[in-house]
């Protein structure tokens, strides 16, 4: 009798664990699609999110082209110039362009010695920091694991080995995840 419960809570605990990421993942993917496809009010459901992601498009198109280009420069600048939203408005956009951008920033991971038998992983951000009178510091991005945040610290280069044949991806699964996810 003892064996047949166990077996049961082994089983639903398997389920459980099969079903939990599944159902989370798809109520995320859910609750983003209506989110996009309530920005534009439509009676037919996807048409929204349809028009949302044109009008992206079309936006970044503009943006593109020489003489609107000039445009969104114009209004960026300006948007720079108001004190609260130039940090607002800049930090996201860099946030946005490290990870679409041309110059993507967490394309370089590496594992950074903290003591004689502690490294870390991480991504470089930037390379030199000269510009605060700091040559031999490079600036290392530490993700925290089960969170969206993250420290940067600045650390000695002789401390710090690129880690080659490894997807960026990979490496920030893997530290998100708290190491659990697997480096492939």
């Amino acid at each position: 009798m003892n064996f047949t419960y166990k077996r049961i809570l082994a089983y639903f605990l398997r389920g459980l664990l099969f079903l939990t990421p599944l159902a989370v993942t798809a109520y995320v993917i859910y609750a983003i699609f209506l989110f996009l496809d309530n920005l534009i009010p439509v009676p037919i459901p996807g048409i929204g999110i349809l028009m949302v992601l044109g009008l992206i498009t079309f936006i970044g198109y503009l943006a593109s082209l020489f003489f609107t280009g000039r445009f969104f420069e114009w209004f960026e600048r300006g948007l720079i110039r108001i004190p609260l939203v130039n940090l607002l408005y800049t930090s996201i956009k860099d946030l946005m362009g490290a990870f679409v951008g041309e110059k993507k920033k967490f394309s370089a991971p590496v594992i950074v010695q903290i003591s004689d038998t502690l490294s870390r992983l991480g991504f470089i951000t930037q390379e030199d920091m000269s510009i605060i009178g700091e040559s031999g510091l490079t600036a290392v991005y530490f993700p925290h694991s089960y969170n969206v945040s993250g420290n940067v610290f600045l650390v000695p280069k002789d401390k710090i080995k690129p880690l080659h044949g490894v997807k960026s991806s990979d490496v920030m699964k893997f530290m998100v995840s708290g190491g659990v996810s697997s480096l492939k």
